[in-house]
């Protein structure tokens, strides 16, 4: 079992067993909220989200093309509904927690882009998430070709040109066309999912809130459980922790998953003073 709150945890490892097309996004990051809000209903969020989409779809005409379901989508999100981006306190945890976003109308990229392609799912858009250098975005297909566009800039429409200045400033050098269209694939639902809990423990590891950090790398692990990086990470904060039993495992095992790596030689040190401290633990 996960550590966190039991039935979120259980149904967060139900939903992630299964295929990833059936994962409910929404449902998934307001089951990560939960570890932070004990008492939080995820049914009653969803009906929240299911609330707005149906407020929106009533405004759209029949037939409806999807170039104008976004721009209806944009209006309503950022116009009449006043989502935005929340520049002033953006490392703010509650950013990265989907019940927050709704309540107070504010996000990241990642939070924003959720409960945009949520609701853009539900007025039948085929949108899909982006793990764009610099931060995450939405493409969706139409019938003039594929649009990209951005949830945290009141889902702005990014032409070729914004993309590669983008990609400049991120990585430098110059960026061609098919440089581009390399980091515009689509992410699937774990990878989403992920990157809303990589944040997190970012955020609390930074803050050294290393309970809730354990916590957040809990579920990464789960969602990831050959993720190298993020054995090693939790493993050598269970060291910190002094769960020397825990941490001995975890890096035993990110030395089979990357036996290769530049820390490897390090990692090998601790684990041979870890296998002493268990030893006298026995």
């Amino acid at each position: 079992m996960l550590s966190g709150e039991p039935n979120a945890a259980a149904r967060f490892e139900h939903l992630i067993g299964g295929p990833d097309e059936d994962i409910d996004l929404a449902e998934a990051a307001l089951l990560i909220a939960k570890n932070a809000y004990r008492d939080l209903d995820v049914s009653l969020y969803l009906s929240r989200i299911d609330r707005l989409a149906a407020r929106l779809s009533a405004q759209l005409p029949d037939p409806c093309r999807e170039t104008d379901r976004i721009q209806a989508l944009n209006r309503f999100l950022f116009q009449e509904q006043g989502f935005a981006p929340n520049t002033d306190d953006y490392y703010d945890p509650r950013n990265s927690y989907l019940n927050d976003v709704l309540e107070r109308r504010t996000g990241i990229p990642i939070t924003l882009s959720i409960l945009y392609m949520e609701i853009g799912r539900r007025i039948g858009l085929p949108l899909k998430g982006v793990s764009f250098p610099g931060h995450f975005l939405v493409k969706c297909h139409v019938e003039e070709g594929t649009v990209v566009l951005d949830p945290y800039c009141n889902g702005a429409s990014l032409s070729l040109h914004d993309l590669q200045q983008r990609l400049r400033e991120v990585k430098g050098g110059e960026v061609s066309r098919a440089i581009v269209a390399s980091m515009l694939v689509a992410a699937n639902k774990k990878e989403i999912i992920a990157r809303v809990l990589r944040n997190l423990k970012a955020i609390y590891s930074s803050r050294e809130d290393d309970d809730r950090a354990l916590a957040v790398m809990d579920w990464i692990v789960a969602l990831a459980p050959s993720a190298a990086d993020e054995v090693r990470d939790r493993g050598l904060l269970y060291a910190k922790l002094e769960c020397f039993r825990a941490a001995l495992s975890d890096l035993e095992q990110y030395l089979q998953l990357s036996p290769g790596a530049e820390d490897g030689e390090d990692i090998r040190k601790r684990v041979v003073e870890l296998r002493q401290l268990v030893a006298r633990l026995n």
